[in-house]
């Protein structure tokens, strides 16, 4: 599937005032860019055609003309919104969140650093105890990032009650690792959970969203989603998919570096399942 035109909204505030115009251009003439030429196109934007084929190369196409096929190729569609509308089918409405997910995880995938992602992995494979702090919308991320480990063999439990926050962290030790989960990087609660942990020599994880916040002061390693979160999503959904996404993807490195171990005990785990199904 195109994603031209979601490229474009990512990318938008890395171009220049030139390349600005040709992406407000497309904007509000959908459709429209197939018929022209390179130099037709140059002179509705009032810009070069070596900013065209610039423009083109940074949404990762060879030039102009793979630039119109893309294009073509997404039917020639309005304008990429992410905003919902009372009068949004509930297609629609699934089409613009799934924009909102490809924008999040694609932006979260440029602020991640492969360096300090293989650190967090590296801490979580060598910690003899995990504890996942999460609240609200962030208690389902953490409760899935407990489940993973731990049907991979590791010692991880999730706490999403602020008092057995507090108690959990007290008990830790420099072998010990919190991994603390707040979109916000403000919730009082968890930033209080790391402080804790990290005074009593755990090693501290947090999974945020980008930017300056009170979680990072008491945070060894931080890994940053990125999405722009909407009005209309006051649950920062968004975001929850791109935590997620962060910790499958510490699952399975766990998975491949624990090969036959971490293996075993999921073929364990799911073996006492069996029970439980039909």
């Amino acid at each position: 599937m195109a994603k031209t035109l979601l490229n474009i909204k990512m990318l938008y505030n890395e171009m220049g005032k030139a390349e600005k115009q040709i992406a407000d251009w497309i904007e509000k003439n959908p459709g429209k860019i197939i018929s022209l030429s390179i130099v037709e196109l140059a002179e509705q934007c009032k810009c070069s055609e070596a900013t065209i084929v610039r423009f083109s190369k940074r949404l990762g196409l060879s030039g102009y003309q793979e630039l119109k096929i893309s294009l073509a190729q997404e039917g020639g569609k309005s304008h990429v919104s992410t905003n919902i509308t009372k009068d949004d089918k509930a297609y629609d409405i699934y089409e613009k969140v799934c924009n909102d997910i490809y924008l999040s995880l694609e932006k979260t995938k440029k602020s991640l650093s492969p360096s300090l992602m293989n650190e967090a992995a590296n801490e979580i494979c060598k910690a003899k105890k995990i504890v996942i702090f999460g609240l609200g919308n962030s208690a389902s991320v953490a409760i899935d990032a407990s489940h993973k480990l731990l049907r991979a063999g590791l010692n991880a439990v999730a706490y999403t009650d602020n008092h057995m926050q507090v108690i959990a962290a007290s008990h830790l030790t420099k072998s010990d690792l919190a991994i603390g989960v707040s979109h916000s990087g403000s919730s009082k609660d968890i930033v209080e959970a790391l402080k804790i942990a990290k005074e009593h020599g755990a090693s501290t994880i947090a999974i945020t969203n980008k930017g300056k916040s009170p979680i990072l002061k008491y945070t060894d390693i931080v890994l940053p989603t990125s999405s722009d979160e909407t009005e209309y999503n006051i649950l920062a959904l968004n975001s929850r998919i791109a935590q997620l996404a962060i910790v499958d993807s510490l699952y399975f490195y766990v998975v491949l570096s624990h090969s036959s171990k971490a293996i075993e005990s999921i073929k364990e785990t799911e073996h006492s399942l069996l029970s439980k199904k039909y």
